[in-house]
């Protein structure tokens, strides 16, 4: 991918500048933390569409507002274009004072010594709201290199509708099933339609393989290793197969074609699916896809209904450049986007759900529909809410891909499961060791 070469490049670039003295530990940065006196300019950067920019600058002005000499210059890309930017910007040593960050490139640009420890700028940045199991997958060797400005906690979503076209009901246990339970609903869904309604479509993402790695009594990685036993991720790369096999998920082609298919133009978008395995967050989208708020949102199926094997994966995080000028004013931003009442109105649930948990608990008293349901839904879950895991090693940013990959092998009979598994895991871990 061109954006991951220029990354891989930035990585060379910047190894070069620790070593020719910026130093090489964690959120190293010579700047004193103070604000300066006088007129100040700083440069906030993120990804997204235009509700985003929209939502950002209006809150950006509020805060110059409120800070008449810190000047916020704003900068916003769409997805790609943001990483080879930010790829090329790191390595020219002209990052942005603030920029959005995921998780998957957090061990990259934390480990390179580009994010400042947020610890320096606690006077400027109060993380108090945010639970610290969530602030823990901001940690890079325990340092605090990023503040996650979003939650996001993986569930079924349920169409209602679908269900009452076809005479269904939901089992009473749905809030706490095992994948049994949960596959043998999904079936009488596609049993019921003939075959014209996907019951659901098994899970094929990074944050899924994790919790499914939790579920077994596993970690997806320990450090730098993928950790996941072959059999653990046999099973999970077998599951999309069986599901083609016994009508969940109609057929093979059905399958390929949501896996690759967007949002709206998914089967569940269209309303022609029941229910849907993603993050809860994505219910008010699907919702207007498929143009009904008669949905409902579940804890997502478990080995053993109740164990402590859920987390709260960080939407997104803000992070500031240890190469900044002026990193109490950055604080400032981020304290002011993370805490800031009126922010959290203006930005809503557009980033996800809000990682400040005051904030995301005044949005839901006056929110309604699914919107209500995704704010209420880390309550929902929280008895089952454990240890948060590390966060994804650097070079192992394409999990997503690779496990759609994977799983297209075993549906289409290129490989058995457990040599698809093997094959994974080297695959993984080799690209994890280059970019070690």
């Amino acid at each position: 991918m061109k954006h991951m070469q220029k990354i891989i490049a930035a990585c060379a670039s910047l190894a070069m500048l620790a070593l020719s003295g910026c130093g090489t530990s964690v959120g190293a940065s010579n700047v004193p933390v103070v604000p300066t006196k006088g007129e100040v300019t700083i440069r906030l950067n993120w990804w997204g569409g235009d509700s985003r920019v929209k939502n950002t600058e209006q809150v950006v002005k509020a805060f110059e507002k409120e800070h008449p000499n810190i000047h916020v210059q704003t900068e916003y890309s769409d997805w790609t274009g943001y990483w080879d930017k930010l790829a090329v910007q790191s390595a020219g040593g002209n990052a942005p004072d603030v920029m959005q960050m995921d998780e998957l490139y957090l061990s990259f640009y934390g480990g390179m010594n580009a994010l400042l420890d947020l610890n320096k700028a606690k006077k400027y940045l109060d993380l108090s709201n945010i639970d610290s199991s969530l602030l823990d997958m901001g940690k890079l060797d325990g340092e605090q290199v990023a503040v996650p400005l979003s939650t996001a906690q993986y569930g079924v979503i349920v169409n209602n509708d679908v269900l009452d076209t076809l005479g269904l009901k939901l089992p009473e246990n749905a809030d706490s099933w095992t994948w049994d339970e949960f596959e043998d609903f999904a079936k009488k869904v596609a049993d019921a339609s003939n075959g014209k309604i996907v019951g659901a479509i098994a899970p094929n993402n990074g944050y899924a393989l994790q919790l499914w790695a939790r579920q077994h009594g596993e970690r997806l990685f320990k450090g730098d290793t993928v950790a996941i036993s072959p059999g653990t991720l046999a099973k999970f790369l077998q599951m999309p197969a069986d599901w083609v096999d016994n009508g969940i998920e109609v057929s093979k082609e059905t399958w390929s074609e949501n896996v690759t298919a967007s949002l709206n133009d998914s089967a569940f978008g269209k309303g022609q699916q029941a229910m849907m395995l993603t993050q809860a967050s994505q219910i008010t989208p699907y919702a207007q896809a498929a143009g009904t708020s008669n949905m409902t949102l579940l804890p997502v199926p478990q080995v053993k209904p109740g164990a402590k094997t859920n987390y709260l994966k960080p939407g997104m995080y803000w992070c500031i450049s240890s190469g900044s000028e002026h990193p109490a004013e950055a604080a400032m931003l981020v304290n002011y986007l993370l805490n800031n009442e009126k922010a959290g109105k203006i930005l809503g649930t557009e980033r996800g759900i809000p990682a400040n948990n005051d904030i995301r608990k005044n949005l839901s008293t006056s929110a309604t529909g699914t919107d209500k349901r995704s704010l209420d839904f880390v309550d929902k879950i929280e008895s089952t809410i454990g240890k948060a895991p590390g966060i994804t090693p650097n070079g192992a940013s394409d999990l997503d891909s690779l496990i759609v990959r994977y799983q297209q092998d075993v549906v289409f009979g290129k490989q058995k499961p457990l040599a698809a598994a093997k094959a994974m895991i080297s695959e993984l871990q080799e690209s994890i060791d280059f970019n070690s």
